[in-house]
């Protein structure tokens, strides 16, 4: 089991997952009437925006209608489902903010080494590599959800195969649901316990559970420290 903690926004449906610039280009095509405009907005190709959507469109359900050329001439419009489907996008990514807003650790410790702007601090949950670009003495560590990533413990890779630093084994203490994005509280043995971020989907199908036992990991680059 690994899952990475890195998000966007999506919606999927089947093998075909909708991301935000999928949503981009219905937006351009909304905006400036034709797939073929839209395209050269975003500096991309039309033949690969036009294969796009037809990819969309067999997972979606029809997105844009288009227009032959006529009196008024050709073009395209956004249909009422793609219309629909921008907007569950536009919920799912006000929804997937506000957990990941709130979803930080904040670990307290002393520095007890220095290698120019990378630290070890000793905390209460173990040593942690973090980037604290000076000071010495007590520090704040703040660890964002989102690159915290988490394995079965069966499954974790060696040391010298991955460049995530530091690595806790711990006991998920808690899940928070959301619509897409749910929120795991994992005890590594501080105070609080280390937050991370996972798809609704990952969750489920990993069965990330109250009581799952895992391993907790994160780059020292994205653990930034301040002193206090």
């Amino acid at each position: 089991m690994d899952t990475q903690s890195t998000f966007d926004a999506y919606l999927s449906a089947g093998d075909v997952t909708l991301g935000a610039r999928d949503v981009e280009l219905l937006r351009a095509i909304d905006r400036e009437g034709s797939l073929n405009n839209a395209a050269e907005t975003l500096g991309r190709s039309y033949a690969h925006a036009q294969r796009r959507i037809v990819e969309l469109e067999e997972a979606f359900g029809s997105l844009v209608e288009r227009r032959r050329g006529g009196a008024g001439g050709g073009g395209s419009e956004l249909t009422d489902n793609a219309r629909d489907l921008l907007a569950a996008f536009a919920r799912t990514q006000s929804s997937f903010e506000g957990v990941a807003d709130i979803a930080e650790t904040v670990l307290s410790g002393d520095i007890v080494d220095r290698d120019g702007e990378l630290v070890t601090v000793e905390t209460e949950a173990g040593h942690v590599r973090a980037l604290v670009p000076d000071g010495s003495g007590a520090v704040e560590l703040s660890i964002r959800a989102d690159a915290v990533t988490l394995t079965d413990p069966e499954d974790t890779p060696v040391p010298e195969h991955t460049s995530a630093r530091n690595r806790f084994s711990g006991t998920i203490r808690e899940v928070a649901l959301g619509e897409r994005i749910a929120r795991i509280a994992v005890d590594i043995g501080g105070d609080q316990p280390l937050l991370a971020l996972v798809t609704e989907d990952s969750r489920e199908k990993l069965g990330l559970e109250p009581g799952h036992d895992v391993v907790v990991s994160f780059k020292a680059t994205a653990t930034r420290g301040i002193s206090v």
